[in-house]
C-alpha cells in the first residue's frame, strides 16, 4: 500500500477525532482501512509462507508448501 494512502488514513482518523467526518470521507476511510487490513494480511501470508521449522528427527518441514499453498488455493 502507498504511504500517501496510509497517511490519508491517519488524517482521516485525526480529523474524526477533532471535528467528525462527512459521510464521503466515512465511506473512504473504510474502503481505505479495507485495503490497508488486506495488504497487511498479503504481507503476513507471505511471511509464514517462508518458515521452516526442524522436527525433533531432524528433517525439516516447510509450513508454506504444508499449508499455504491450500490458502492460496482456496482464495
Amino acid at each position: 500500500m502507498e504511504q500517501s494512502k496510509i497517511d490519508r488514513i491517519n488524517a482521516l482518523y485525526h480529523k474524526s477525532q477533532s471535528v467528525g467526518l462527512t459521510e464521503e470521507e466515512k465511506e473512504e476511510q473504510a474502503a481505505l482501512r479495507k485495503e490497508y487490513i488486506a495488504a497487511i494480511r498479503t504481507n503476513m501470508r507471505a511471511n509464514l509462507n517462508h518458515i521452516s521449522i526442524r522436527e525433533k528427527d531432524g528433517s525439516i518441514t516447510d509450513l508454506g508448501e504444508k499449508f499455504g499453498k491450500i490458502k492460496e488455493e482456496q482464495s
